[in-house]
């Protein structure tokens, strides 16, 4: 094109000779405005008309690359630039390479957009870039065709059909040189592994080379020595070699371990005024005389500038100071410990929340701008927005913008919190149980929490509406609200329930939360049709009341996450009185008419994760649970507001509220009376399957009793203080449309009579 523009400007060339500019054109101009071109031209009016300027100026505007064809036309004085310019993109598409995340990540990382002009050298460039990130996720012999497609005159699309090629596998790994620690240790943090048996199970390794992360498997093995003591370990660059027959892989590292040390003296330096060298020492998770681990001693300096930072320095600095000894094998460690200088926020800058509304999200953060940096209100804002259970992910970093101001940049990734919940079971005595609930923790990003759910089963039928919104105008005010109706069929009687709560709360000293309501329920208890109890029996089984209660709640939570805790205590303690207004039909059996009732209930869950401690993702779990009832007249207590237990919640292995104190009739019937005090254990230990699948196995051993005060003509046959225990395990998924737990129980102690349940499952709650 060059050299027909050239050739064309030899022939006219001498008709420029002293003719000047007088006016300038452009015609096709679509992506620069005329004022642009002007200065990419080069030419001004009034100059003199030469063909190096012209030539010149053609090629400044192929530089832009916006351009097919330029050409330019003379008319006396009039220079006439005409343009055909290249066709944008309308549409970028790629198939065949991974999800739609995954293909528009990899559209960012190649640089071709929509609205962008077409090009065949970007095109080239984009088909390489799409090869070589399969290449480093370990996929070879790769073909991408590239097909187009017109839209309109001046647009294309574009669609990149990518056909995948094998996967490699690695084969072997070699650790050369390892004689202290197995390959399983050496494994365990490394992107590229060996197959593991069963490994095509979402949970398992399935060996496909990772290639990108191999240059940094050798550091993940460095790092593996060194949190096993040896500092002075060597671990080559991994040598790589692949069968492209067979699509497999073997890799060497060459290792000279070293010896091993154990921590020598410990000692912390620091001038910071307000610290306490020897509670920090005592806290420490590096202990002397106890074989190095750098990963320790990194949390170690962690909970140092934590410590500091509860001062204001945002920006302290534990530099530590290592002296090895070889001949003894120790090391000794000195923290030096510097506070910098203090810092204020500034402000406080959220992203990621697309549906969650920022003032939402400050809510839950204890620093605003103009306050004094606390590392502890940090971590507690992070543990705060982990409890709501609107994120997946949280993270808050800060900001250096001058010597003492910082900006808290707060990044969040958003959960499913929107969820249409279902979930069921099989008991021996309810057959198949299902359940479902349309709920949203976080309804149109404004945190407020609402359910409607439903559980049916062959004796059940329950429904409930809720309504909670934790901060009322983003206040520290709470306000609740819950409707339901609750239909279940005993082997003797069906109690049918109707009821309604409303309570208002305040929150204070940050963990705790405390709230003051109204409740409502309207019981209608029947006799099954087929039932074959005593007279008297019918009369207490036919319990027809209303009450009205008056309810305080006092809750304390730290924990650092809604579904899955590691740290922290979780706390609940209700209070409850009833004022019961029965129906003259049991004036029989209740010739003073009902008691009033109290019931005191309480929870407690206790969280531990050890990874800090052991290098294992293991969390213990203790939960406890207790209710009491007390009435004014306890032989006037109906057995609606009596107390039952076993399932989820309290035994399982057992079916949901199957097991109470009881008699046996005449017939040989177990006739369930109901408790009045009732208390539960849960021991669990969690452990990863799969951090990518986000799954969990949690093994679980539950302990609970149940008794009764009760007097009546049927004391003397009572069965009373039930205990039960059950182990078993849970499998627990985070999965994309929710928690997900699948329960399966073995009850150590049933008794003939017991309705047992070895298997439920349910979608929705929380772990």
């Amino acid at each position: 094109m060059i050299k027909k523009i050239a050739f064309v400007w030899m022939l006219v060339g001498s008709f420029l000779l002293a003719q000047k500019v007088t006016q300038i054109k452009f015609e096709g101009l679509a992506h620069l405005s005329p004022v642009t071109a002007k200065e990419i031209a080069g030419i001004h009016i009034g100059e003199v008309i030469t063909t190096e300027k012209i030539n010149n100026s053609i090629k400044n505007f192929f530089e832009q690359g916006y351009f097919k064809d330029v050409w330019v036309d003379k008319r006396g004085g009039i220079l006439i630039y005409h343009f055909k310019e290249k066709v944008a993109i309308a549409n970028v598409e790629i198939k065949g390479y991974g999800s739609g995340d995954d293909a528009e990540k990899l559209l960012k990382s190649i640089g071709l957009k929509k609205g962008d002009l077409y090009d065949n050298r970007r095109i080239k460039k984009a088909k390489k870039a799409i090869i070589s990130q399969l290449e480093a996720k370990g996929y070879y012999d790769t073909v991408v065709d590239v097909t187009t497609k017109s839209v309109g005159t001046s647009s294309i699309s574009i669609v990149f059909d990518v056909n995948k090629g094998e996967k490699i596998k690695i084969r072997k790994i070699n650790f050369v040189g390892a004689k202290n620690l197995t390959q399983s240790d050496l494994e365990l943090d490394l992107a590229n592994k060996e197959e593991d048996v069963f490994g095509w199970m979402p949970w398992r390794n399935n060996g496909e080379a990772a290639v990108e992360q191999l240059e940094y498997d050798a550091y993940r093995i460095k790092n593996t020595y060194m949190q096993h003591g040896y500092l002075d370990a060597e671990v080559s660059k991994p040598l790589m070699r692949v069968d492209f027959g067979a699509y497999e892989a073997e890799v060497d590292y060459q290792i000279k371990e070293g010896v091993q040390y154990r921590v020598g003296k410990i000692s912390i330096l620091t001038q910071v005024k307000g610290l306490n060298v020897e509670d920090l020492k005592s806290n420490l998770f590096l202990k002397e005389g106890k074989i190095f681990n750098v990963k320790r001693m990194r949390k170690d300096i962690e909970n140092l500038k934590e410590e500091v930072g509860t001062l204001g320095f945002a920006y302290a600095k534990v530099a530590p100071q290592m002296h090895k000894d070889p001949a003894s094998k120790t090391v000794n460690i000195q923290y030096i410990v510097q506070q910098g200088a203090p810092v204020i926020i500034n402000d406080v800058l959220i992203s990621g929340n697309d549906a969650t509304k920022d003032r939402v999200i400050r809510r839950y953060i204890y620093l605003a701008p103009g306050d004094k940096f606390n590392a502890r209100d940090l971590k507690d804002s992070k543990n705060a927005l982990g409890r709501t259970g609107f994120f997946e992910k949280v993270d808050i970093e800060s900001e250096r913008i001058s010597e003492d101001k910082i900006n808290l940049l707060v990044k969040v990734k958003e959960a499913s919190t929107g969820t249409i919940s279902a979930g069921g079971g099989y008991g021996s005595y309810e057959g198949l149980m299902v359940n479902a609930s349309i709920s949203d923790k976080n309804i149109f990003g404004s945190g407020i929490n609402t359910t409607l759910g439903f559980e049916i089963s062959k004796v059940s039928k329950n429904y409930n509406l809720s309504f909670v919104n934790p901060k009322v105008w983003d206040s520290m005010y709470s306000l609740s609200m819950n409707f339901y109706k609750k239909d279940y069929e005993y082997i003797d009687y069906t109690q049918d329930q109707t009821g309604a709560s409303f309570s208002v709360g305040r929150e204070f000293y940050r963990y705790f939360h405390a709230s003051l309501g109204l409740g409502y329920v309207d019981n209608q208890s029947t006799i099954n049709n087929d039932a074959t109890i005593n007279p008297i029996d019918t009369l207490i089984y036919n319990d027809q009341y209303k009450k009205l209660s008056f309810m305080g709640n006092l809750s304390y939570d730290n924990t650092d996450d809604f579904y899955v805790p590691r740290e922290g205590m979780k706390a609940i303690l209700n209070l409850e009185y009833g004022q019961l207004d029965g129906n003259d039909f049991n004036a029989s059996i209740y010739p003073n008419g009902y008691g009033d009732v109290t019931r005191v209930s309480a929870k407690v869950g206790f969280y531990y994760g050890l990874e800090d401690w052991i290098d294992y993702d293991l969390i213990l779990r203790l939960k406890g649970r207790f209710t009491k009832l007390d009435s004014n007249d306890n032989e006037n207590l109906p057995v609606a507001e009596r107390l039952f237990t076993g399932g989820v919640g309290s035994i399982r292995g057992y079916n949901p509220y199957s097991l109470a104190p009881y008699y046996i009739d005449a017939s040989g019937q177990r006739n369930l009376i109901g408790g009045t005090e009732r208390a539960s254990a849960s021991f669990e230990a969690s452990v990863p399957l799969s951090e990518a699948a986000k799954m969990r196995l949690a093994f679980f051993y539950d302990y609970g009793m149940i008794s009764t005060d009760r007097h009546d003509s049927q004391s003397s046959a009572v069965i009373n203080d039930i205990t039960r225990s059950s182990t078993g395990v849970v499998l627990e998924w985070q999965s994309s449309f929710g928690p997900i737990n699948l329960v399966f129980a073995y009850p150590l102690d049933d008794e003939v009579g017991d309705n047992t349940a070895t298997f439920e499952f349910s979608m929705g709650t929380r772990f």
